[in-house]
């Protein structure tokens, strides 16, 4: 199918939409969430405030938006590691490269992860973002054999799997399995373990709350990737 052919008025609105959202990721490193403010915005750029809103319908969109584009920039990063060495050292990367894109833009971490907008909804696609950052891991764990003190975590997952066919589509799109093999269960079980696994080193790290600490966080979440390798029995 030929590429759809773009007017000019269609490319100006996109570039112009580009160039808000640019400037209110400036604002959220400056100044967090509050700190983005589309009345500044306009006159930066040279546009009326009224006239801003014909690109966004208020700051909640924009905001949405920015989750978004977050959720999308994480999930490439995590995409580029090579992750075909399999088992733990696999884990270690994807967590390491999720910690370090954390670390240089902690504000659309925290964005993402940190305090919630109050109002704000979750915009639509959060949902396919977050699993598509996700589908790697599901990839590594799919190897794995969880120890018997899984048998629980397991067991409600694998419900979720079979019932869910969103879930199950996700599953098989990095696994290649279906949701009746339970290797496929396994993977799902490792992909929402690992997670809040990651978040709860990352999170009070980009926070700040580990200074002063006499342990280094990047060796902290290693340990907790091993701790959860183990569990799963991977190489």
């Amino acid at each position: 199918m030929a590429a759809q052919v773009r007017g000019p008025r269609e490319r100006y609105r996109e570039q112009t939409r580009q160039e808000i959202k640019d400037i209110a990721v400036r604002q959220l490193a400056e100044g967090g969430v509050a700190g983005v403010a589309l009345l500044r915005i306009a006159k930066e750029i040279g546009m009326s405030g009224p006239a801003l809103y014909r690109y966004f319908a208020g700051r909640d969109e924009l905001l949405a938006e920015m989750v978004l584009d977050a959720y999308k920039e994480a999930a490439e990063v995590i995409h580029a590691v090579d992750i075909t060495m399999g088992g733990r050292v696999a884990l270690r990367a994807l967590a390491a490269a999720y910690r370090g894109w954390a670390k240089k833009y902690p504000h659309l971490y925290q964005l993402l992860e940190g305090t919630p907008v109050p109002g704000l909804e979750p915009p639509t696609g959060t949902v396919m973002r977050a699993r598509s950052a996700l589908g790697p891991f599901l990839t590594v764990f799919a190897q794995g054999r969880p120890l018997r003190t899984l048998d629980e975590l397991m067991g409600q997952f694998t419900r979720w799997l079979r019932q869910n066919d969103e879930v199950a589509a996700w599953v098989a799109e990095w696994t290649g399995l279906g949701a009746d093999d339970n290797a496929a269960a396994v993977a799902l079980t490792g992909a929402i373990i690992v997670w809040p696994q990651i978040h709860g080193t990352v999170g009070l790290e980009t926070a700040g709350q580990f200074a002063d600490m006499g342990d280094e966080p990047s060796t902290l979440l290693a340990t907790q990737i091993d701790i959860l390798a183990d569990a799963f029995q991977l190489a």
